[in-house]
């Protein structure tokens, strides 16, 4: 099993898997991003972010694709709680987006560094794997439909992913998946 951390996770997971000559290749993906929108979400609602639902997909990049569409605390739509809340998901949408996009900025600001993140992601991975848990996250494995590699979310074990799950998607989320896989096509280009 190899898992490309390094940035760009999702082409090198590519290049690692056609040296490798196998598809047990995995890339941390969008893991720690679904993470930390699940985090602001949390603090926006004042809930626990474990009571979050709410994923990332597509690259580990500018071109990510937050599932708005299908996000919940404790199963509630969001959409239902901002109308109750008499807030906009555009106000919204716009704060956690630049927020999760651009923490890696925020955390190097106030850190000087950011391996604390991707460190945990990367031996949550481990275990998942260790111990043929099962786990279901959005990370970064081969997808045949697009191609390439990218975040869609997946059943993680021994063997590595053992089954997409790909989530029901709004047509602007379809359509961002589309442009997050052709910024992956023209990324992996680059760095071949």
């Amino acid at each position: 099993m190899l898992v490309a951390v390094t940035d760009p996770p999702d082409p090198l997971a590519d290049i690692a898997r056609n040296v490798a000559g196998h598809n047990r290749v995995l890339s941390t993906g969008t893991f720690l991003d679904s993470l930390r929108f699940r985090v602001h979400l949390g603090a926006h609602f004042g809930v626990d972010p474990v009571n979050v639902e709410a994923q990332v997909i597509g690259d580990h990049g500018t071109s990510q694709v937050f599932l708005w569409s299908s996000a919940r605390i404790a199963g509630v739509p969001l959409a239902r709680l901002l109308q109750e809340r008499r807030e906009s998901l555009a106000d919204l949408r716009a704060k956690v987006e630049k927020d999760v996009r651009y923490a890696n900025i925020t955390i190097i600001e106030g850190h000087d560094a950011s391996q604390y993140g991707i460190g945990i992601v990367s031996a949550r991975i481990a275990e998942m794997v260790l111990h043929d848990e099962r786990s279901v996250v959005p990370i970064g494995s081969y997808q045949r439909e697009f191609g390439i590699t990218l975040s869609l979310p997946s059943v993680v074990g021994r063997s590595g992913v053992t089954m997409t799950l790909p989530p029901d998607l709004s047509a602007e989320e379809r359509n961002g998946l589309q442009r997050s896989a052709e910024n992956l096509r023209k990324a992996l280009e680059r760095v071949r």
